[in-house]
């Protein structure tokens, strides 16, 4: 791949997840004290991205991938994204947050695939090259999460601010990246899209054992990309109640689980062959059931280390559950059906599995929340049953084969 083309993907990655970070991990603290939203209505704010994400693969399969530059219709998302984040910043009602925050959705929702389909169709060794290329959008979040720590804007309008800014420029930008035609050789891309042919994957019982356990997972994850930044506000805020809130640095201590994300993904690269799937996967989930437990109990006085901890396992519990995933669902597909298996899992997960745990989290967050205080002992002790359930499920019944299958994730 040439200098040049690596240097042009490498921005535009950076860029799209300083978009995606600057507001996700903070919309709910912003719903809660800017909106006053009830635990409901951030768990529906949140939900938005999945029926988006379920939507997306349609939009971009029977629109984008036949007909428009991909690199085209990626600036015009951004363009109008950044004016729908302006427009977010106008809502005083979280009702009608709900609908605009859904449209945005709806815009950015499609882009998350394109810049990966823009830098794989523009390598020559995409197994060699995506890896350093994606690793940026990791970076992304983690300098954009620190910028908004130590501005100490979290809860304000300012996250909408950055992130309209940031897209208005990646929107620009897109227009001078590699050229990337639609694919028009698509006459059964829509069965493509819906993963039709991977279906045949679920009469493999340990498979569909590991799918049903990805949708439930979901359910924990979204507790914590809704819940951790409140959570551990209120914790530093009841250690150091005459402190202002916005001095604790929340987003500067969550974006340590940004950078255990990619140290856990080197080590997973060491340890997949050697432990196998089965293990990795129930080391992940007793670390979904650790975390949680040390959310509920941490605090920021001499239990100060267990939120640490909480928050550095989001390496373990990410890489180890949702990437040795892919790559165990890689290996259980045929040749024919690879993408269609990936795209049959990133539905699942992050369409209706995230679906069904925001509204989940939502829920929870408003029947253990009184009088404006929240017992966050009780709302995280929801997912870590969940988890539990899971662990056990998964150990009884995935029943792991011998196949082999490489590091492609």
């Amino acid at each position: 791949m040439k200098t040049s083309t690596r240097i042009l993907l490498s921005i535009m990655m950076f860029l799209q997840y300083c978009v995606w970070g600057s507001w996700y991990g903070q919309m709910s603290k912003y719903l809660t004290v800017q909106l006053n939203a009830s635990g409901d209505q951030v768990g529906a704010a949140y939900a938005t991205f999945s029926i988006a994400m379920i939507i997306a693969p349609f939009f971009i399969g029977m629109l984008a991938d036949r007909y428009f530059a991909a690199q085209k219709v990626l600036g015009l998302l951004n363009i109008l994204g950044a004016a729908l984040l302006f427009g977010i910043t106008r809502i005083s009602n979280p009702n009608s947050f709900f609908w605009v925050m859904l449209l945005y959705c709806l815009s950015f929702a499609p882009t998350i695939s394109l810049v990966n389909s823009i830098s794989l169709r523009n390598m020559k060794d995409p197994e060699k090259n995506f890896p350093s290329i994606r690793v940026l959008g990791t970076l992304a979040w983690i300098v954009i999460t620190n910028v908004i720590g130590f501005m100490g804007v979290g809860d304000s309008a300012a996250i909408f601010y950055i992130g309209a800014l940031a897209a208005l420029f990646m929107g620009i930008y897109s227009f001078f990246l590699p050229h990337t035609p639609p694919v028009t050789n698509g006459a059964t891309r829509f069965a493509q899209i819906i993963g039709k042919d991977a279906f045949v994957l679920l009469k493999d019982r340990s498979f569909l054992i590991f799918l049903l356990s990805s949708i439930a997972v979901c359910i924990p994850l979204s507790f914590y990309y809704t819940w951790a930044n409140p959570s551990l506000t209120d914790a530093f805020a009841a250690s150091f109640p005459n402190a202002d809130r916005n001095s604790f640095g929340i987003e500067n201590k969550m974006s340590l689980g940004q950078v255990s994300e990619v140290l856990f993904m080197v080590l997973l690269t060491v340890v997949y062959r050697s432990w196998g799937v089965k293990k990795i996967l129930i080391v992940a989930l007793i670390a979904w059931i650790v975390r949680f437990i040390f959310f509920g109990i941490g605090d920021a006085g001499s239990n100060v280390w267990m939120l640490y901890l909480a928050i550095i396992l989001h390496g373990v519990c990410f890489d180890f559950f949702f990437v040795s995933g892919q790559i165990y669902t890689d290996s259980k597909a045929g040749v024919a059906i690879k993408s269609q298996a990936q795209g049959l899992i990133a539905l699942a997960t992050y369409g209706f599995g995230m679906l069904i745990g925001s509204i989940v989290s939502g829920r929870v967050k408003a029947i253990y929340t009184k009088s404006g205080i929240t017992d966050w002992l009780n709302v995280w002790s929801v997912p870590a049953m969940i988890a539990v359930m899971v662990l056990i499920l998964f150990i009884i019944f995935f029943k792991e084969d011998k196949t082999k299958a490489s590091f492609a994730g």
